[in-house]
């Protein structure tokens, strides 16, 4: 049986080698501008996130949930908060240190799954940010429990996830550009034939889940997190689904007192 966490550790590993786009850290100019207050980061592929989901973040605690790629902590870091990351992969990590140590930042970087924060206390952070992950772990519910556990009252969650109606179309078809409603939800990547599945692999090392709505949104609220904002994003490389419905959405909760 394989270990779908310690697998996509590996996989993101891959992805860092070879060049993956969200592996790819922000430049000099990008830095300079967050410390002048100018700046934006990403949940989902193409959207920025509102400023006014952040408010003011010089001094925040900010923990960046499954962030590493060196991509949005450094931003925030520059922008003036204290910033934590966890990320799986140690090569994601990398690309966070690298940039703080090229631009003369401090970044708290710890290795680990996000369902599993057992690294910070309760009420460590004001905001935790959590760009598009949780595709690739089993349950999401225990995700949505440590987030609200080291959330300080009235401390901000921003997550990004996939609408679970990507996951009805065969991915193997979607490559070829064909829509093929082909899955029952909730889809897992093990529920394939294990040589479609290796095929799949081969181009992308890394296994996907993709969770309910109800597990994604009302998890969260079960979690003691109130939903107070979201939007929906597109994506090009998607521009066959894109076409229909938004592939992807973004939420902000607020963690009740």
């Amino acid at each position: 049986m394989i270990d779908a966490r310690e697998h996509n550790r590996i996989g993101w590993n891959q992805r860092v080698e070879d060049g993956d786009m969200w592996s790819i850290p922000v430049d000099a100019e990008t830095i300079a501008r967050a410390r002048k207050g100018d700046w934006d980061v990403l949940l989902t592929p193409t959207k920025p996130v509102p400023r006014e989901w952040f408010g003011d973040i010089a001094g925040k605690d900010m923990l960046g949930l499954a962030s590493g790629g060196g991509q949005q902590c450094p931003v925030f870091a520059a922008a003036g908060a204290n910033v934590s990351c966890l990320d799986a992969s140690e090569g994601q990590l990398g690309r966070d240190a690298e940039v703080a140590e090229r631009e003369g930042l401090h970044i708290r970087t710890v290795q680990g799954f996000m369902h599993d924060l057992s690294a910070f206390e309760d009420a460590s952070f004001d905001i935790v940010f959590n760009p598009c992950s949780t595709a690739f772990a089993p349950e999401v519910m225990p995700v949505w429990r440590e987030c609200a556990r080291v959330l300080r009252p009235g401390g901000i969650l921003m997550t990004g996830f996939y609408n679970p109606v990507f996951f009805v179309f065969d991915q193997l078809a979607m490559d070829r550009g064909e829509l093929v409603a082909r899955h029952a939800l909730p889809y897992s990547d093990f529920e394939l034939p294990e040589d479609e599945r290796e095929k799949m692999l081969a181009d992308d090392p890394t296994l996907c889940f993709s969770h309910t709505l109800e597990t994604q949104i009302g998890g969260q609220l079960q979690a003691g997190l109130m939903l107070s904002d979201m939007f929906e994003d597109g994506w090009a490389q998607l521009h066959e689904l894109s076409a229909l419905f938004p592939p992807f959405i973004a939420t902000r909760a607020v963690k009740r007192g």
